[in-house]
């Protein structure tokens, strides 16, 4: 399978920010703790194992045993979670909402980066085990991001009103979408396939966590991929005590805004900024802020309120009833597993990068941050294509007015490019500014006038006479306009518009396994894979 890479940052759709973490700039450096080399490990193994309990483990493999319930896990996951009692083994995790079938392409990316990075660490590490973990946001309560999925170009939406924690939700009315989506997906084997697994997710369990276990396993079981449900009784016990200093010192707050500012000072944008309290207070079909005024604490937007003692008291009656944001979820998922690695998109791992100093005053060790990989698929038709056009790797990820000017000029057989015309123009007005010096100052600013004049006159013919070359080329531009479009739906990555879905029609079970074969998640380059 032919496969070219290409560097981050020369993609054009990833932030300096990230591009620096990946150089390993050193202005960065403050803000993580090992980088994800391969040598790099050993240590984080060895801190991790250290501070990790087998108390915990033993917790934590009966509360993923209770979560798997009656699903049916493959015999390889089912030995991964008995191997997370042992001392020696270790978690690399991934995590991602409970998009509708399973969403943008990357969740397979995410994944696989997260199932290849065990597999290398046990050839390097062969007296370890390393168990590949995705970790579903079962307590966001954002439904109208989770609520669809592209298919190509529209939407496949569920439309429900609801409230509170996504992973609660019933799955009620996606029988309609799976009308809906089988009426544009054909009768092929694959589409067979596609409508199976979609009816089987979606229609047979009652909850939306339940189902998204379901679709992870049958895409991913055989691979030994471990599901975890942070919406646990048992395991958020074990997070009671970190809660409590949340709520008592602010932790989150004073460390988190230290290092959004330092990340500002550098020129950055910051992802998140931390709230005082960084947890909600989560029932059935509520998840609302936990705040504090004058010493006593509110859910937001309701009537429910607690003293100091009170709210202490309900935490270890009902830990379940409180939820991490976005900025103590890494700490709570550091907190219950053996974790080495964390594997995210660009979003992810920046808002990660603010979270060093908080690890630190909670006594949890930091873990190694890992970009998933990234991928373009390209199909041997559209690869035939982009050869017959003379377009480039690199050339593909210019922006489509970008790229239509490039090649129209590399491929036009005439010159358009004034730049030779600029600089004769240039040299001609040295003469004149030679000669405005023995005169006065408004002669001078008249000649400087004019040469302004006419070095936009040629800027405008140059602009003429590419649009003139457009025209002429006019079939030729719009092959290439169509590709792009093909390749970049909406002008944007294609991982993050079409679904598993639209490929799978076309690869069918191939798919996944080329996938894990193919991708390096420490080689951290663009993935260009033509199937």
């Amino acid at each position: 399978m032919p496969v070219d890479c290409i560097p981050f940052r020369d993609t054009n759709y990833f932030s300096s920010f990230i591009c620096d973490y990946l150089d390993q700039n050193v202005d960065l450096q403050s803000l993580y703790g090992r980088f994800p080399e391969l040598d790099n490990f050993k240590d984080q193994i060895e801190e991790k194992q250290a501070s990790f309990s087998m108390q915990h483990r033993e917790i934590l493999m009966k509360a993923l045993q209770n979560q798997y319930g009656q699903a049916k896990a493959s015999d390889k996951t089912i030995e991964n979670i008995s191997l997370l009692k042992k001392g020696n083994t270790f978690t690399v995790v991934t995590g991602h909402q409970l998009n509708l079938f399973t969403g943008p392409l990357y969740f397979l990316y995410k994944i696989v980066s997260t199932i290849n990075l065990t597999r290398t660490l046990k050839e390097k590490y062969p007296d370890f085990h390393f168990v590949p973990v995705y970790w579903m946001a079962t307590e966001d309560h954002d439904f109208e991001e989770i609520n669809y999925f592209n298919l190509y170009g529209k939407k496949v939406q569920w439309n429900r009103s609801d409230g509170g924690a996504v992973g609660e939700f019933d799955t009620i009315g996606l029988d309609k979408v799976f009308e809906a989506f089988a009426s544009q997906i054909g009768v092929s084997q694959n589409a067979e396939r596609l409508k199976l697994l979609f009816e089987q997710t979606y229609i047979q369990y009652d909850n939306l966590a339940d189902a998204t276990r379901y679709l992870a396993n049958e895409l991913f079981g055989e691979y030994g991929l471990v599901i975890v449900d942070g919406n646990d009784k048992e395991l958020k016990r074990l997070f009671v005590p970190y809660v409590k200093q949340e709520l008592s010192q602010k932790t989150t707050y004073s460390n988190v805004l230290s290092k959004v500012e330092e990340i500002e000072d550098l020129g950055y944008k910051a992802q998140v900024n931390p709230r005082e309290i960084n947890l909600f207070y989560i029932t059935k079909g509520l998840r609302e802020r936990i705040v504090e005024r004058d010493g006593s604490y509110f859910v937001n937007n309701t009537e429910i309120s607690w003293s100091n003692d009170e709210l202490l008291e309900h935490l270890n009656e009902a830990p379940e009833r409180f939820s991490p944001n976005v900025l103590m979820r890494p700490l709570y998922q550091e907190v219950i597993l053996p974790n080495l690695c964390y594997i995210g998109g660009g979003g992810e791992l920046a808002y990660w990068l603010e979270l060093k100093e908080s690890f630190k005053a909670f006594e949890v060790p930091f873990p190694m941050l890992l970009l998933r990989n990234s991928v373009l698929i390209e199909t041997k038709k559209q690869a035939e294509k982009l050869k017959k056009l003379e377009i480039s790797d690199s050339e593909l990820f210019l922006k489509q007015h970008e790229l239509i000017n490039h090649k129209v000029r590399k491929i036009s057989n005439i010159e358009i490019d004034f730049t030779l015309q600029r600089e004769h123009l240039k040299k001609q007005f040295v003469e004149m500014y030679q000669l405005a010096k023995q005169t006065d100052v408004t002669f001078y600013g008249a000649v400087k006038s004019q040469e302004i004049k006419q070095l936009k006159g040629l800027d405008m013919l140059e602009k003429r006479l590419l649009k003139a070359q457009k025209r002429k080329l006019r079939d030729h531009v719009q092959r290439m306009i169509d590709l792009q479009n093909d390749l970049f739906p909406n002008q944007s990555l294609q991982e993050r518009n079409k679904n598993f879905s639209e490929i799978y029609l076309e690869y069918g079970e191939n798919l996944i396994p080329t996938l894990i074969k193919s991708l390096n998640p420490l080689q951290q380059e663009f993935v260009i894979l033509k199937f």
